[in-house]
């Protein structure tokens, strides 16, 4: 009895184990001591100011496994240079999943980088996460269900500027900068939808660019010839830098609205000349670094100590290292609700259910949340307006759906 009672024992606490085991569920890039996560970022390029993203990211990846990690695992963050050249990515993109067999894409910046391979990793069924573009396509899970982008929509975005135009300034003569790729042409697209039938008699003038053109200089002289006292530019912010210092040096004084992700202190502001984009028009949705109403808020004083530890070099002007922060932190969420089921299914399926979750360095009022019909996570604005210190509020949050 002695005998049979072990050996029933040990059967029991084989199949225990049995079970413990089968919970666990692995996708290539996890295993019970690493995750494995891939990007391609804009190191060098027209676009590196954006790769102060990544090396953020990558950072607060560096604090998690200092904390023990997630869920017990290490995170193994691979980031890869693509210089913002969608070539670049797809090779990234194609080593990362073939041969670092990476579990998933996260926080990949640019409209036209991401894609040029999302229809490829949809295909794969690799997660393609909190990505850093608002184009309306990364909100389509019907079709595109594997990418999912962290950023405001950009087409929503422009309507909150259309109709403070059409509010404000309703006969507006409007001219309209705009990168020539699917950014700027998602934007623009937005902005007329916005002004609707208005928009044949307001927008005067329109002036493409390439992310290659050595200066927009040419397209502010079209813009102020053809008469507009409204600019709006859907720029990334090296031409946001040079329409800013034109716009000053020439003496036009047009009412400006600026795309939020050029509208950066730090990054181009800064850079330009603060006092040249005093008056500036954007949107924000999280706690600018620059601005001294967040000195005793707890949320930054934490978001402070992170950068002086893990980034001690970088500079904290540039509200690029919130963003970082903030996509970071929702991506350790999301990993640690897949839990022990760290398949790719799985995470998707965790990214597709974020409720309402208020990250520490989004304005108040600001919630994440996402279903398996309804990608966009950032479901709201706040208008503001550059004083050429500080942003300051104009008027309630705009809702976005």
């Amino acid at each position: 009895m002695k005998i049979l009672g072990l050996g029933l024992a040990a059967a029991v606490l084989a199949l225990a184990c049995g079970s413990a085991a089968a919970q666990k569920k692995y996708d290539p890039g996890a295993s019970d001591t690493e995750i494995r996560i891939g990007q391609t970022m804009a190191y060098s390029g027209a676009a590196s100011i954006y790769g102060e993203v990544g090396k953020t990211q990558a950072a607060y990846f560096r604090m998690v496994n200092d904390q023990g990690g997630v869920n017990g695992r290490k995170l193994n963050f691979i980031s890869l240079d693509d210089g913002y050249s969608p070539p670049k990515t797809v090779e990234g993109v194609r080593r990362l999943v073939e041969q670092d067999q990476v579990l998933l894409l996260y926080g990949m910046f640019g409209t036209a980088t991401n894609s040029a391979v999302h229809r490829y990793l949809n295909a794969k069924k690799v997660p393609h996460l909190l990505l850093l573009t608002g184009a309306s396509k990364w909100n389509d899970p019907a079709r595109n269900p594997w990418s999912m982008s962290l950023y405001p929509d950009y087409a929503s975005e422009a309507r909150v500027y259309a109709r403070h135009i059409l509010e404000q300034k309703p006969n507006a003569k409007i001219g309209i900068l705009y990168q020539n790729d699917d950014y700027g042409r998602d934007y623009l697209r937005g902005f007329k939808d916005g002004l609707g039938a208005r928009a044949k008699s307001m927008i005067v003038a329109e002036a493409s660019y390439e992310v290659s053109d050595p200066t927009v200089d040419s397209q502010i002289v079209q813009l102020r010839g053809a008469g507009a006292d409204v600019l709006v530019s859907f720029s990334t912010a090296k031409a946001a830098i040079q329409t800013l210092r034109r716009v000053h040096d020439t003496g036009w004084k047009p009412t400006h609205y600026l795309a939020q992700g050029a509208a950066l202190i730090g990054a181009v502001f800064n850079p330009a000349g603060p006092e040249k984009a005093a008056g500036v028009i954007s949107t924000a949705y999280s706690k600018d670094p620059n601005d001294s109403q967040w000195e005793n808020d707890p949320a930054f004083r934490e978001w402070l100590a992170f950068m002086k530890k893990y980034r001690p070099e970088a500079d904290l002007r540039l509200g690029s290292h919130v963003y970082a922060y903030s996509s970071a932190r929702l991506m350790v969420d999301i990993l640690r609700a897949s839990g022990d089921n760290l398949t790719r299914e799985n995470v998707l399926r965790q990214a597709a259910s974020i409720k309402a979750v208020q990250l520490p360095m989004f304005l108040p009022g600001v919630v994440v949340s996402s279903s398996p019909d309804d990608y966009r996570l950032i479901k709201s604005l706040q208008p503001v307006v550059f004083d050429g210190k500080r942003w300051n509020r104009l008027g309630e949050f705009v809702s976005i759906f």
